[in-house]
């Protein structure tokens, strides 16, 4: 069984390699960006997700997401999105669905910084609701593709067996607008 370290390495240099490739796309689709003024664009995001979970006792996490992202201005867009999680060992899997809001900021055109807050609703019979945050960085392109790299923690030992559980995940999502 590889280590934490190990595992961490892998998962952050295919997230590194991500975001090269993702950097690299978006320069090649340049616009012009003088007669776009603000975008008030909404967009409907359908994205995939791997990471390592931070128990050790888990191996893998996956899930998916849906994703709707309103543009206040063209550099910052509010986020709503629910998912569906697994943290997978041989033993045993854990699931939960992820309600968020959060903000998306552009610092640089195609490159951002997001953060979000919700809830995390076990699928378990007996366990509790957790509080969820998830910080983390990606590049959007114009086509509608993206990727990102994200810390998702729980702050609740509300999953029986696992206390605080997170991860760390590279997402990758395609928007469309609408």
């Amino acid at each position: 069984m590889p280590s934490i370290k190990i595992r961490f390495f892998f998962v952050s240099a295919m997230a590194a390699l991500g975001i090269i490739i993702g950097s690299k796309i978006a320069n090649a689709q340049i616009r012009n960006t003088a007669n776009d003024g603000d975008s008030r664009a909404t967009r409907f995001g359908i994205g995939l997700s791997a990471g390592i979970p931070t128990p050790n006792s888990y191996k893998f996490a996956y899930g998916g997401d849906l994703r709707l992202q309103q543009d206040f201005t063209s550099n910052v867009s509010g986020l709503l999105s629910a998912g569906y999680n697994t943290f997978s060992s041989d033993l045993s899997n854990f699931q939960y669905i992820p309600l968020k809001v959060g903000l998306k900021v552009f610092p640089v055109q195609r490159f951002y910084f997001s953060g979000e807050i919700g809830a995390g609703f076990p699928t378990r019979n007996g366990a509790k609701t957790a509080f969820v945050y998830a910080p983390g960085v990606g590049v959007g392109t114009n086509s509608g593709i993206e990727i990102g790299l994200r810390y998702e923690g729980m702050t609740s030992n509300a999953f029986l067996d696992l206390k605080n559980p997170s991860q760390v995940a590279v997402r990758l999502a395609y928007g469309f607008k609408l």
